[in-house]
């Protein structure tokens, strides 16, 4: 929505009204939103910002602008470097998405896109689906790094859309876990839903959607644990829920109940979890593809800090 402007013109009718207030009536507007327009700077008097708790004088002219309103579910075409092309086929590219960019626009989010960086180096994905998750064939979370596949053909979006869908796809992830799980290789088979308490967190849950990881551990640290994941199932936040219900969240993981102090220790800013390998059949040839993601230097840190025995 392209930026708009008002003016009002003083008078007795408006005198001593507080700004938000008289704001909110002017305009039809909810009275925090006037606020927020004021806090921002959007409201003056002659020239001069003024804040939503001032009284209105009984002369001048009020004028407000309300700058460009950016539409969440828009494609920024925006490229981050540090985003990796591991294959580029006909029908897909397989990427190494790195930490702090989403596979593709959201509401309440305004960072980089995996979608957005494609289309920035001149990809052109499927257009099949929601416009702004064109090619997205499945995610991972704005904080997971590692291995992903984007469909560039109708062909390879229907392919592979159906794989994951069939749990033909190999996915498999290495988590840094506090404490050691015990036993060393099993299964979680528990059920994922809404958190109750929190409308942006999972937990388990009884009437959840039915959900399955394998995991065996790889290295024990003492304070921490490497394991390899294998996911038979692809919920929200699957093995980050799963490991915090064990008593044993990835570390790093606040939202998920892990040890602040580890984490500053471990220099973590965000859950240590890494999608390391992925396989699936090739749309185009029939053939079994793997392909695979190094950790990136924030990761590889905590493992080597405590492998040094560091902390």
């Amino acid at each position: 929505m392209p930026e708009q402007t008002w003016a009002f013109t003083l008078g007795p009718e408006t005198a001593g009204k507080r700004v938000d207030a008289a704001l909110a009536q002017l305009l039809g507007i909810s009275r925090s939103s006037a606020a927020a327009w004021c806090s921002n700077g959007h409201v003056t008097i002659a020239g001069r910002v003024i804040g939503k708790s001032e009284r209105l004088p009984d002369h001048g002219e009020l004028r407000v602008s309300r700058p460009e309103e950016r539409d969440p579910l828009a494609v920024v075409v925006e490229d981050v470097e540090d985003m990796k092309i591991l294959g580029d086929e006909d029908d897909f590219v397989v990427i190494d998405k790195p930490v702090g960019v989403a596979a593709h626009p959201s509401p309440g989010w305004v960072g980089p896109t995996v979608v957005g960086i494609l289309a920035a180096r001149g990809y052109r994905i499927s257009t099949s689906g929601a416009a702004e998750r064109a090619g997205i064939v499945h995610r991972l979370d704005v904080g997971t790094s590692g291995v992903m596949v984007v469909a560039k053909t109708e062909h390879g979006y229907t392919l592979l859309k159906r794989a994951f869908k069939d749990r033909t796809v190999d996915k498999v992830y290495h988590a840094l876990v506090q404490g050691l799980p015990d036993p060393l290789e099993g299964t979680i088979d528990a059920p994922i839903g809404r958190h109750p308490g929190y409308d942006w967190r999972f937990a388990v849950v009884e009437d959840g959607r039915p959900s399955v990881t394998h995991y065996k551990v790889l290295e024990a640290f003492g304070r921490a644990t490497l394991v390899e994941v294998h996911l038979e199932t692809g919920r929200t936040h699957q093995i980050r829920v799963h490991f915090s219900a064990l008593r044993h969240p990835c570390a790093g993981d606040l939202t998920y109940g892990a040890d602040p102090k580890l984490a500053a220790e471990l220099g973590l800013t965000r859950q240590w979890l890494h999608a390391k390998r992925l396989g699936f059949t090739h749309p185009g040839t029939g053939e079994w593809v793997e392909y695979e993601s190094g950790y990136p230097a924030d990761l590889a840190y905590a493992v080597e800090a405590l492998a040094e025995h560091r902390v």
